[in-house]
């Protein structure tokens, strides 16, 4: 919402700008060429079907703001990404198309900055001008501005004359145009005796540092991370970096050093012919940097503080911060003045009620000192005639006494009127007191509703910090959500491998089966052949124990110890062991087939079936 804030002040400028007639309303081909500007600099795709769509020929008449807003919003603003665009390029194209209608340097005969310094002075106003249009600057911020630019040239500002110039401009409106505002530094009414370049020189500074969010600028020597040799670079701090450069005109970028809360920065004592040495630590490495004095240092290192306390309080501009608090204080300053303004209404009327009531008061008053000198008047009255009755007429005694006794009554009365005045004056008495009670509860009532709303805010604040944390606890979960669907998709195209594992290993189990049947066949034709050779063998025993030995007449020898020289009977226990062996062989197949070891009984098959080979070999041999 910032960033379509502040385009949309630069752009409103340029719609002011193509209305020529000042009527509100621009024409269609002003239209599209301004957005066709605005599609090339904010580096948005174009859309030529909508921008012909939006503005046809037919429709009738010019534009006005009001009518461009939803084309404005729906097809630029809405696809406008921070970053994505140098919003420097974006204000001066604004610029370009205002300043050639509205901004005139010699409008009063001389001029003391330049285009480009009035275009920064331009964008400065833009960013501390209300919200509200046409845009204005009130009176704190324009002040405000001229201190920044004055304490950039170490000047002090007439505040005095300001005020009084300030006092005769504003009459209708509450601040400045930029227009008056321009007029009003051009005029050099506040920067007499300084010289164009230390006044270029300012503005840029105070541009880099409200605009560009350049918290700190200047030379330091650095560290090298290498070849550990010093370095003097133009360094830039911004809330979320510290970066430096070769020299201070920052066309060729040496690195930067990324900024947040783990960050920190430290003092270091004086090493390597060094001075006024710091150190900027990351959670990677830790940079070593030299200042010129102790003044610097001090400076350097609190603004660093300055950026990582900004960067973990996730605020991206120092300014834009100072900007809404100074607004904040001002619309609080604007509320006690209401209020106090309330208040004084107020008591001017409880001062009316109370002079109304005094007014009364005095004349009740009055007419008790009347009806006092009346009732003196008629007892001395009635006194001289209850002499004069007695001295003539004794005969009336009993009705003068019975006239008396009647004054008498009527003297009670009025005596009772009187005290009802009386009453009647210590109620309104009490009445004032409890008014003036009622004053003072009901300002301590406002300033402790004061103290609630303020505590209201910190409590809505602290609420809008945990959404924040609630948001970022869901982009989390999300995120994990993603990371369990993907190894979701590993895990099963493990199994998916797995079972092609399997089936090749079963193709090989059926190979081995194969393999089995086969020596199976050869070991029984091995048995059969050795079953052969025992026979043979025993056959060629006997023959051979009849040739070497002849026998005699009447001589009987027994069969079983004869054989040839040189052969053992220990032969076919060789042979009976090796089928043994090739027994055990085929029950350990079958065993490891179980198993599922498919590798070693084909390793343990080679190395058995070796052995019954050489057997063969031999029963072959004998034959």
């Amino acid at each position: 919402m910032e960033l379509r804030a502040e385009l949309l002040k630069s752009i409103w400028y340029a719609f002011t700008a193509l209305d020529a007639e000042k009527s509100g309303k621009v024409s269609k081909s002003q239209l599209k060429v301004l957005s066709h500007n605005l599609y090339t600099v904010l580096h948005i795709p174009h859309d030529p079907v909508a921008l012909e769509e939006h503005f046809k020929d037919d429709d009738d008449g010019p534009v006005s703001s009001q009518g461009y807003m939803p084309y404005l919003n729906k097809y630029i603003l809405d696809k406008v990404e921070e970053g994505a665009f140098a919003k420097e390029s974006f204000d001066e194209l604004c610029w370009t198309l205002t300043a050639k209608k509205n901004y005139k340097p010699n409008r009063n005969g001389n001029s003391v900055i330049s285009h480009d310094d009035a275009f920064k002075l331009w964008c400065l106003f833009n960013f501390l001008s209300e919200d509200k249009y046409p845009l204005i600057m009130v009176p704190d911020e324009v002040e405000y501005l001229l201190k920044k630019i004055c304490t950039a040239m170490s000047i002090e500002l007439n505040s005095g004359e300001l005020e009084d110039y300030l006092s005769q401009e504003i009459q209708q409106q509450s601040g400045l145009t930029v227009w008056q505002f321009l007029d009003l530094v051009n005029s050099g009414r506040f920067l007499r005796g300084i010289e164009r370049e230390a006044i270029s020189m300012a503005i840029e500074e105070v541009y880099q540092e409200i605009i560009g969010d350049v918290l700190k600028q200047g030379y330091l020597w650095k560290k090298g991370h290498l070849r550990r040799n010093w370095s003097e670079r133009w360094f830039t701090l911004k809330p979320s970096d510290l970066s430096y450069y070769l020299n201070e005109e920052r066309k060729e970028k040496r690195g930067s050093i990324s900024l947040d809360r783990n960050s920190c920065v430290e003092i270091l004592p004086d090493k390597d012919g060094k001075r006024c040495m710091f150190c900027v630590k990351t959670t990677s490495r830790t940079y070593e940097m030299s200042a010129s004095d102790t003044r610097q240092r001090q400076e350097w290192t609190l603004a660093i503080q300055m950026a990582i306390r900004l960067h973990a309080e996730g605020k991206k501009s120092l300014h834009k911060d100072l900007k809404q608090k100074r607004r904040e204080q001002r619309e609080q300053r604007e509320r006690k003045k209401a209020a106090k303004e309330e208040e004084m209404q107020r008591l001017k009327q409880l001062q009316e009620e109370k002079e109304r009531k005094l007014q009364e008061l005095e004349l009740l008053k009055e007419a008790q000192r009347q009806a006092e000198v009346l009732l003196q008047e008629e007892e001395q009255r009635r006194q001289q005639q209850h002499e004069e009755m007695q001295k003539m007429l004794e005969i009336q005694l009993r009705e003068a006494e019975q006239a008396r006794a009647s004054m008498q009554a009527e003297m009670v009365l009025k005596e009772a009127e009187a005290e009802r005045q009386r009453k009647r004056i210590t109620e309104l008495e009490e009445m004032q007191q409890r008014l003036q009670d009622a004053l003072q509860q009901e300002i301590k009532a406002r300033q402790d509703e004061e103290s609630v709303r303020c505590a209201q805010a910190r409590l809505l604040a602290e609420e809008e910090e945990k959404l924040k944390q609630l948001m970022k606890l869901k982009e989390e979960q999300e995120e994990y959500i993603i990371k369990a669907q993907h190894e979701k998709q590993v895990l099963k195209q493990e199994m998916e491998n797995k079972s092609k594992f399997l089936e090749e290993a079963q193709q090989q189990l059926e190979e081995v089966r194969v393999n089995r049947e086969r020596v199976d066949q050869d070991v029984m034709l091995a048995q059969r052949k050795l079953q052969q050779a025992s026979t043979n063998v025993k056959h060629w025993n006997v023959q051979m124990n009849r040739l070497m030995h002849p026998i005699a007449p009447g001589e009987k020898r027994p069969v079983g110890s004869g054989g040839f020289p040189g052969f053992s009977p220990t032969l076919l226990s060789v042979k009976d062991s090796s089928l043994k062996i090739k027994q055990n062989l085929e029950k350990k197949k079958s065993d490891a087939f179980k198993n599922g070891s498919k590798e070693n009984i084909n390793g343990q098959t080679e190395k058995q079936l070796q052995r019954p080979d050489k057997d063969d070999s031999n029963c072959e041999a004998l034959d």
